[in-house]
């Protein structure tokens, strides 16, 4: 987003226009309530990727407009990204600025930081780095107390570890997370901690057994686990299955099972026209499925999937897109009926919005 559009001060106007935009969207769908999870008016990015200007002795992070992909401009602060992304950009500079091999052919630089603490950044740059890029590397590393990985093409130099380990507040309970750089992961902890308890309260009572498809790194699925007795989780990535894998064992959860599969592929099984050795037809017969959650791409779900859900008796949904979310609640509607509505504010300044829906049988 450009900077010129972060003014914390219109924050609560810009929330109410947004939340009404969204409300018009499925008024013809929903008339009742909808919650609100507000976001920090700054500092809630907890990633942020800049390229890197390079200007005789001097360099500095900038940004492209969009449309306008030959016109850098300068970022000299950045609002919106965590308190320890600001506090890291002019530290990182200040070091880079007096050092020849970490500054050579840097063209990106990328946070990932945490609520638990852990830093991560990422310098990529346009050659090889070696050895003597490693010893600069982690003394800056122990200079700014952070996590340090160069990329190049087809180079990824990991000093310490690949990942930070986020810690998220749910429902009363401590979560550890293990959050992969270059990996899909919600931008905007604070909000997400919300996403994840609205969630939860939308599955309080139901029991029996629940299926999550595009699960990702198990956001949702460790906290919905203590509302279900076995839960079973798809997700197509295989970085994010390892992730989801280790989240459950770290967290020592028992009655999760991940099965590497898009919602195309479990479609397929559920009706038992495809077998795989990632699920075989024997194993679903153990499950006793109540409800269904799903938190899809923008694209929303697939006509297939979207059948498929059709036949729980009750679904909760996460979009990241209200308009193709609208899609799939109209045809959703005609076997079931919306309880409950949410937008969460994960991208504050813009026209993005966060959106989830309850569903019941009819």
């Amino acid at each position: 987003m450009p900077t010129s559009a972060v003014k914390p001060e219109n924050y609560d106007q810009l929330l109410e226009e947004k939340v009404s935009q969204v409300r018009a969207l499925f008024e013809p769908l929903y008339s009742g309530t909808f919650d609100v999870a507000r976001s920090e008016k700054t500092g809630f990015r907890m990633r942020a990727e800049f390229k890197v200007w390079h200007e005789g002795d001097d360099l500095y992070y900038v940004m492209y407009k969009k449309g306008e992909s030959k016109q850098p401009y300068r970022i000299d602060e950045f609002l919106i990204a965590d308190k320890q992304i600001q506090t890291l950009m002019p530290e990182l500079l200040d070091k880079l600025k007096g050092n020849q091999e970490l500054r050579k052919k840097l063209f990106q630089v990328e946070f990932l930081t945490t609520l638990s603490g852990q830093k991560l950044i990422t310098l990529i740059y346009h050659r090889q780095v070696g050895d003597e890029w490693i010893e600069e590397a982690k003394k800056l590393e122990a200079e700014l107390d952070v996590m340090i990985i160069g990329r190049a093409r087809k180079l990824h130099h990991v000093l310490t570890q690949d990942y930070v380990e986020e810690t998220l507040s749910v429902i009363n309970n401590t979560y550890t997370y293990k959050q992969i750089e270059g990996g899909f992961t919600q931008p905007n902890a604070k909000v997400n901690q919300h996403m994840i308890n609205w969630a939860c309260s939308q599955s309080e009572g139901i029991g029996g057994d629940l299926l999550e498809l595009y699960c990702g790194n198990g956001n949702f699925t460790l906290p919905l686990s203590t509302k279900f007795e076995k839960v079973l989780a798809t997700e197509v990535s295989k970085t994010s299955v390892r992730a989801a894998e280790y989240n459950i064992e770290k967290n020592d959860i028992q009655n999760i099972r991940v099965a590497r599969l898009s919602s195309e592929e479990f479609t397929e099984i559920s009706h038992k026209r495809k077998e795989t050795r990632r699920m075989p037809f024997e194993e679903l017969n153990e499950y006793n499925f109540s409800t269904v959650f799903v938190d899809p791409p923008r694209a929303g779900l697939d006509e297939g999937t979207r059948k498929l859900i059709s036949g729980f008796d009750h679904i909760i949904y996460i979009s990241c897109n209200p308009e193709t979310l609208k899609r799939d609640l109209e045809e959703l509607s005609k076997t079931h009926e919306i309880k409950r509505m949410a937008m969460f504010d994960q991208f504050p300044y813009t026209d993005h919005a966060e959106s989830g829906a309850s569903l019941v049988k009819r």
